[in-house]
């Protein structure tokens, strides 16, 4: 299923590319300044093993044609561990990677996009998590706090007469903190490193 996404994002880029456009240049005074939008890693909820349960939102304002700042409210459950690149590590999914339950987060990032040149734009995303415990049984045991960074570098491309707009992007994720993790948790959580190299993003949204 994760394959299928990536290659799904993959083809809308190639053959969205042809008529991408520049971001929004400093003397455009027209340009709309609010967007909603999400991920279309929504579509991993489609997952008949493991689904992640996930929901994701995105508010943001264009401070300026090349600033712009989202909030991003957000849930998912998962049961590997988050230093485990999830596309392109076979140690995703394995059993004896796997958690003795799962983690549900709940979180609000703050992200921070700079555009650099035309459409390529380099992003800061800030998110504190609350986190539920859950064993196999389905029942909490404990709860715990990470802070979660990603370093982005994207591409934006403006459909429709720039009503809509999709975000290609790879990023760096960084756990830079995170309170003790429970037993059996831990043991799993400290094989793995702290960053992921190299995921896949893709972001997409409606301007108003």
């Amino acid at each position: 299923m994760k394959k299928s996404i990536l290659w799904m994002a993959l083809a809308f880029v190639w053959a969205s590319s042809v008529q991408a456009n520049a971001q929004y240049d400093k003397q455009d005074s027209d340009y709309k300044r609010w967007f909603v939008g999400s991920t279309v890693f929504l579509l991993g909820n489609l997952a008949t093993t493991n689904p992640p349960n996930f929901a994701q939102l995105n508010v943001g304002y264009r401070i300026t044609g090349k600033d712009v700042i989202t909030l991003e409210p957000k849930t998912w459950k998962y049961a590997w561990p988050n230093g485990i690149h999830p596309f392109f590590n076979k140690s995703y999914g394995k059993t004896e990677e796997k958690f003795p339950g799962y983690v549900r987060e709940y979180g609000v990032s703050v992200a921070y996009q700079r555009f650099l040149w035309k459409g390529i734009y380099a992003e800061l995303n800030v998110m504190p998590t609350w986190q539920i415990f859950v064993n196999n049984d389905g029942k909490k045991i404990d709860n715990g706090f990470q802070i979660f960074n990603t370093y982005r570098v994207g591409y934006h491309i403006k459909l429709f007469k720039d009503r809509f707009f999709i975000q290609p992007s790879l990023a760096i994720t960084h756990r830079a903190y995170h309170t003790t993790l429970p037993a059996g948790f831990k043991q799993l959580d400290d094989k793995w490193s702290k960053f992921v190299l190299g995921e896949p993003g893709f972001h997409f949204g409606f301007n108003f």
